[in-house]
């Protein structure tokens, strides 16, 4: 498969098959304006950080074919609904586009108790390929790679590191860090490398990479 990070919660994964599924175009990321014969975004819940719904409805008109994948709240925030849009609520499974997905998770990770709790949809793309979007509430399951958060109001790092190491992923990529300073990027990489068995493959932003 191939997985082109565009900072903070954004990825793109063209699997095996040559299914191109775009995840969490939010509004810390960059470059993924111009993605063209895309099939699947996934969205994992309506924060902005995840989904800017101005450059979406403009990358959908672009790739008029492409199947928008999120929770009633993410599907919402990303705007009119379009024929061919699948609207999950539950943890089954579908196939859309040649792609099973399975869905993690249901609520977005708390950021404090007086602020309302935001519906959170993770999504495993052919078993192989997690990204759990902000929250670690989902039972473990093995994947081949891990979209790891690093950072965020909702998480510390000792959470990532204890949820990677319940998975097991052959390879971790850390996302969500478009919030944090380079030192504390760096500090957090650090502490994964250290203290999980799993291979870290920080990605250069835009850049695609095999593996």
């Amino acid at each position: 498969m191939k997985i082109t990070h565009f900072g903070h919660a954004a990825v793109l994964v063209e699997t095996p098959s040559g299914v191109r599924a775009l995840f969490d175009p939010g509004a810390y990321s960059t470059g993924f304006e111009d993605l063209e014969d895309l099939d699947l975004i996934l969205v994992t819940h309506a924060h902005p950080d995840h989904v800017d719904a101005d450059r979406l409805v403009a990358l959908r008109d672009a790739n008029p074919n492409v199947v928008l994948v999120a929770n009633a709240d993410a599907s919402a925030e990303a705007g009119a609904s379009r024929d061919g849009d699948r609207q999950v609520s539950d943890e089954d499974a579908l196939e859309v586009a040649g792609v099973r997905i399975e869905l993690t998770g249901q609520t977005h990770a708390s950021i404090h108790p007086d602020l309302p709790s935001v519906s959170n949809t993770g999504f495993i793309l052919d078993g192989e390929v997690w990204h759990p979007g902000d929250a670690f509430d989902a039972e473990p399951r093995k994947v081949d790679v891990l979209l790891l958060p690093v950072g965020g109001p909702w998480m510390k790092i000792a959470e990532a590191v204890d949820f990677a190491r319940a998975v097991a992923p052959r390879v971790i990529v850390p996302i969500h860090q478009g919030g944090l300073a380079d030192v504390h990027r760096q500090l957090h990489y650090g502490l994964l490398r250290n203290l999980v068995p799993s291979e870290l493959v920080v990605l250069e932003e835009g850049v695609e990479r095999e593996f």
